[in-house]
């Protein structure tokens, strides 16, 4: 089990505030100097134009903060499995080239919405758009983290598992979410169960079902079992990075924003709620006799 110190904690930044300045600044009132880059000023990381790109990495490398993982739209919840792959091989290449320049390892994508296809064939295509996508990955040095949200893969455990068997290659491995289950209407703990050798990368979000719609919560006060799926990664030696995604007030498949100065404070109280949390589970599993060192 990792100790606390160990554990690297981070989030996506943009849910913090829309600049650079205010994502910096939450990180930097949590201690964290992980960020997870998404978006800046509304714009998402492929779309900067080269000025801004410059001022963001002049602006992380003076704080002294890392970015192992960026988030971006391919393969999203707004490119279903019709749209044009043009537009996802050109993000990735993008992003690519700025991932290496800021030294990020991961980037986050899903497995296209399927646009009133036969299932097979919404499948065999999203595993061919997937297979073009992780050879460029694998090019580029980078690897493709595929979530459990929008998309064929993320349908279900058995989806996940057959495109990682389909693909069978080390740039194209998983992000786990444990509050996609809310929406998606599974259940995390089970999800998780079958896919966590293949976990690299996990978001912390947490919520209810209130009128048939997701409501988002601090981690811990939902019902996404997030404690459960926290014991069993550290039970399970996970080393990843533990990313916050609270959707309290920025809500980007729902164009949802909120105030600035709002999202920072909330951002904030999110992430020492997780650290809480964190060291809550630990503490169970110590007086529980689990192996610890």
């Amino acid at each position: 089990m990792l100790e606390p110190q160990h554990m690297v904690m981070s989030g996506l930044s943009d849910e913090a505030g829309p600049t650079i300045t205010q994502q910096i600044e939450a990180h930097q009132a949590l201690g964290w100097q992980e960020m997870e880059l998404r978006s800046v000023e509304g714009q998402a990381l492929a779309d900067w134009e080269e000025p801004l790109f410059q001022q963001v990495r002049s602006q992380l490398d003076s704080a002294g903060m890392r970015v192992t993982a960026v988030a971006s739209r391919i393969a999203n919840w707004e490119r279903p499995i019709t749209a044009p792959f043009k537009q996802d091989m050109e993000e990735l290449k993008r992003v690519a080239d700025r991932m290496l320049e800021l030294g990020a390892r991961y980037v986050r994508i899903m497995s296209y919405p399927n646009d009133g296809l036969p299932e097979l064939e919404w499948r065999d295509r999203a595993v061919e758009r997937l297979h073009h996508l992780t050879e460029l990955a694998h090019a580029a040095g980078i690897v493709l983290l595929h979530e459990n949200c929008s998309g064929w893969g993320g349908v279900s455990p058995d989806h996940t598992l057959y495109l990682l068997r389909e693909l069978n290659t080390p740039a194209f491995r998983l992000l786990f979410d444990t509050g996609n289950g809310i929406a998606y209407k599974y259940d995390a703990l089970a999800f998780l169960q079958q896919v966590w050798p293949y976990v690299e990368h996990v978001h912390i979000k947490d919520g209810r079902l209130l009128d048939g719609e997701a409501v988002y919560t601090l981690p811990g006060e939902g019902h996404a079992s997030v404690r459960a799926c926290v014991q069993w990664l550290i039970e399970h030696d996970y080393r990843g990075i533990w990313a916050i995604e609270p959707h309290l007030h920025l809500i980007p498949h729902l164009h949802k924003s909120g105030d600035g100065q709002a999202m920072g404070q909330a951002y904030v109280t999110y992430g020492r709620c997780l650290e809480q949390l964190l060291e809550d589970v630990r503490c169970s599993l110590k007086e529980g006799g689990a192996q610890v060192g």
